[in-house]
């Protein structure tokens, strides 16, 4: 679900997925057929709170 979100925000253009099991691959790519309603989106987000970017 994370990653379908992800996929789903105009600003990233090639999300970095990382895996060391199998499975975890599998999730990945099944991620890339899961398409989130605005709704979905918006229940989604609704609790998110944007942070400045630290560290750079």
């Amino acid at each position: 679900m994370a990653l379908a979100w992800v996929m789903h925000q105009p600003a990233v253009t090639a999300p970095i997925v990382g895996t060391i099991k199998p499975h975890h691959l599998a999730d990945a790519v099944a991620a890339t057929e899961l398409k989130l309603s605005t709704e979905e989106l918006t229940r989604l987000e609704q609790h998110y709170t944007t942070r400045p970017a630290s560290g750079f």
